[in-house]
């Protein structure tokens, strides 16, 4: 008996993996750049390991922390436009966590 490889489900299975990958990094990508321009940087302070090569300081941290506070009133965008500009944000990362629950979903349920 030889064994059969169906090409067309491999290729099925190559094309939803990839356009599955676009969407989730494509829309948060996106939403990240939307909740920038809306005037809420993400900062994050960074964790501190005991083998860290690099360790961050707290007055790098300040730093970082008020160059987001700075971006964020140099906006030039209007009030509305900055909760527009969120709310695409949020949809943006909505699309993500629906892409992602897709992509679990039909790996249990196939």
């Amino acid at each position: 008996m030889t064994p059969f490889i169906d090409w067309l489900a491999f290729v099925q299975v190559f094309v939803a993996a990839m356009v599955g990958s676009l969407v989730v990094v494509g829309f948060y990508a996106l939403g990240l750049r939307l909740l920038v321009r809306g005037g809420r940087a993400p900062v994050v302070a960074p964790a501190e390991f005991t083998d860290a090569i690099t360790v961050v300081s707290e007055k790098d941290v300040r730093r970082a922390a008020k160059a987001a506070a700075k971006a964020a009133r140099k906006s030039p965008l209007t009030e509305g436009a900055k909760r527009l500009a969120l709310a695409g944000a949020y949809a943006c990362f909505t699309v993500c966590a629906l892409a992602v629950l897709g992509g679990i979903l039909l790996i249990v349920y196939r």
